[in-house]
């Protein structure tokens, strides 16, 4: 596992001033590059303004972590953590080891309970994406949405830009998943076997462990696991594979590719999240993303109906012009 790729250091433009480059945000970035740049080459080729993709990116970028992040701070369990970080931080319950504690959570030690409490209130906690902490779907959502606005806005032919979508967000998503490999996030269920991963001490798998009696210490080593972050990275590729080298070139209408992505990748994601174990919320037995990606799953069907209904039925013929 490596969390942090690499640091910027400011120093030499005075005072001491770094910014750390964490492994997800890193891949995510190039994921993101990889994708408007093949957005970029496929406008071209179908004639239209590659300025307009590049717009596209960035405000699908920006709408994404932000869609991210609300999902995670309303549907992965910590909504009452935020509320009460800001109206009453003494309900807050931070299980970590005292030294974490005093060192990197800068907090107060209640030794009577045997947690950590934050020193004063945080009303802007649930915002600072750059801690950590995103749901996938939510960002899927709102990157679609503020695509749908501005395509809409510049006449740009939607469902053709959704179906360049469909072929590059799988990849971005492998680039991702790589991502959250290296972070040590999105884990599986402890696994005894050859393929497991095990993650070093202090990584979100063996704090879980050790929050659930499996690990002494979370300084320890987790046991091993899934590999889910794996799992979804060569889904992610396989899907891309199938979209760009055949569906692609055999689609019957434009849109297709993109419900096709939107339908495999929701069930994909429905078979992995049984091997995962990280705090993703859940309600009727199904977690969060399961729940969203039968959604999308019965929205893909709705609009392949009417889509390939809209592409099927004759068109009117013009009456013919008076002879001369």
């Amino acid at each position: 596992m490596q969390s942090r790729l690499f640091t910027l250091d400011f120093s030499a433009f005075g005072g001491d001033y770094t910014i750390p480059a964490p492994s997800y945000f890193v891949l995510l970035l190039v994921g993101f590059l990889f994708a408007t740049i093949m957005g970029c080459l496929w406008a071209k080729r179908v004639g239209q303004d590659p300025d307009v993709v590049v717009d596209l990116g960035l405000a699908m970028l920006l709408a994404g972590v932000a869609g991210g992040r609300l999902l995670h701070v309303f549907a992965d369990g910590y909504f009452w953590d935020y509320v009460h970080l800001c109206t009453d931080p003494s309900k807050v319950n931070w299980e970590v080891t005292r030294t974490e504690c005093l060192s990197t959570y800068d907090g107060i030690w209640n030794a009577v309970q045997g947690v950590c409490k934050p020193k004063k209130a945080d009303c802007l906690a649930w915002a600072k994406f750059y801690g950590g902490g995103f749901a996938y779907y939510g960002g899927f959502i709102g990157a679609s949405a503020t695509a749908w606005y501005l395509l809409k806005a510049d006449r740009f032919p939607f469902w053709k830009a959704a179906d360049m979508a469909g072929m590059v967000v799988p990849i971005g998503l492998v680039f991702g998943r790589l991502g959250c490999t290296l972070a040590g996030c999105c884990f599986g269920k402890v696994w005894d076997s050859s393929w497991a991963l095990s993650f070093p001490g202090h990584s979100p798998a063996s704090e879980a462990q050790w929050k659930d009696k499996l690990l002494r210490a979370p300084s320890e080593a987790s046991l091993a696991v899934h590999p889910t972050q794996l799992y979804e990275s060569a889904a992610a590729l396989a899907i891309a594979a199938f979209l760009i080298l055949h569906l692609h070139g055999r689609k019957r209408y434009d849109g297709q590719v993109f419900l096709a992505f939107m339908a495999l990748y929701a069930a994909a994601r429905f078979v992995i999240e049984f091997f995962r174990d990280d705090d993703r919320g859940a309600f009727l037995g199904l977690s969060t993303s399961q729940l969203i990606g039968v959604l999308l799953i019965a929205a893909g069907a709705y609009f392949h109906t009417r889509l390939i209904k809209s592409a099927a039925a004759p068109r009117e013929l013009a009456p013919p012009s008076a002879l001369p």
